[in-house]
């Protein structure tokens, strides 16, 4: 045989899309998965040609599912990164939007047992040791991506799937504020480097002359803005305790703006070399915190909801999204307990897909 075949679930998670497989059927050590992968996404292309990715960011992420052998946890989720064109992945970060799909996943995999009605599937993100509770809707004992929630992002609607997310605070730092201060200076830019379900470096938009209402295409094409704002990421994530970060996708970058509309807060979300066209939605838990939390760069900005859980709606380039955070001010300072969101998920193919033996010829 010239080429291995690997069982794999073609999903639309959240605002992104993937392979989603059980993390057996691929090879253990994490160079040779690294090789598989690329061959899988096709990265080196801008098109992806030679691959299953769709040639951007949000379209070349990996999802590998096994059973968890934590008390807690049903599934872990172990996720991938995979660069479009330059042949990269990155095992630190998680994705939101991708663990969406791994509830339904785990299911149509046999990893976990639907129930009738609903099906609780508690995840263990491996990267950054998050625990998400998921609730997928199963009203005939299988899972159903028939429903009304809408996502902005994704035309039509489909079944909701209800996250929350749990021991989400300085999973990839180890703190909550990695530098130890609300706010840092750098290159003449004031920052707050959070670590929410997500370690990002985030900014006033008007701080790079930018007004934050700009759509994804038009801030792709300001040079001068992701030339600023690079040099001022490896810089933070240094400060952060990352180390070099120049071929790592985080630290992630965000921008806030006084909301447009009804809700809280204007945002845009980089990943970090192109403009998220939506919101992550790891990346949203970390901006909601920052918004909450007083003396970081969003104080003045937005209209802060004075409840416990609070929402917070996020204005993105796609539309909002909403985040209900669970949180504790007090002496010690703000502490994030959880943060629930919405999203919903769609299988839109199964079967094998294939990469040359030559790379991986399989267990």
């Amino acid at each position: 045989m010239t080429q291995t075949a690997i069982p794999y679930l073609f999903m639309r998670g959240g605002t992104s899309r993937g392979p989603y497989m059980n993390r057996a059927d691929l090879p253990e050590d994490l160079e040779t998965l690294a090789e598989v992968l690329i061959a899988i996404v096709g990265s080196g292309h801008a098109l992806n040609i030679d691959g299953i990715g769709g040639g951007a960011a949000v379209t070349t992420k990996v999802a590998m599912l096994s059973p968890s052998d934590d008390p807690w946890a049903d599934v872990d989720y172990f996720f991938a990164q995979v660069s479009v064109e330059d042949r990269l992945v990155d095992f630190k970060p998680t994705c939101g939007n991708i663990l969406t799909g791994v509830g339904p996943a785990a299911i149509e995999m046999g990893l976990v047992a639907a129930l009738e009605g609903e099906t609780p599937v508690n995840i263990r993100a491996v990267n950054t040791g998050a625990k998400v509770a998921a609730v997928v809707q199963t009203p005939i004992g299988e899972v159903s991506y028939e429903g009304d929630a809408e996502i902005d992002g994704v035309p039509g609607t489909s079944a909701p799937i209800a996250l929350q997310f749990m021991e989400t605070v300085g999973g990839v730092t180890g703190a909550f504020l990695p530098t130890g201060n609300l706010v840092d200076v750098i290159d003449g830019i004031e920052v707050t480097c959070m670590d929410v379900a997500m370690p990002i470096v985030i900014a006033k938009a008007e701080s790079f002359g930018l007004s934050g209402t700009e759509s994804a295409a038009e801030l792709d094409e300001n040079t001068e803005f992701f030339t600023c704002m690079e040099a001022l990421r490896l810089k933070a994530g240094a400060l952060m305790g990352m180390g070099d970060v120049s071929t790592s996708v985080t630290p992630k970058f965000g921008l806030l703006a006084p909301a447009q509309g009804s809700g809280t807060i204007t945002t845009r979300y980089f990943m970090p070399w192109k403009t998220h066209p939506t919101m992550a939605v790891t990346g949203a838990q970390c901006l909601a915190s920052c918004v909450l939390t007083p003396g970081t760069v969003a104080a003045g900005l937005a209209n802060i909801p004075n409840e416990v859980p609070a929402n917070v709606t996020l204005e993105h380039a796609s539309g909002t999204i909403d985040v209900l955070v669970d949180y504790a001010q007090n002496d010690a300072g703000f502490e994030v307990k959880s943060a629930g969101l919405v999203r919903t998920a769609r299988k839109l193919a199964a079967g094998a897909v294939f990469i040359p033996a030559s790379i991986w010829a399989g267990h």
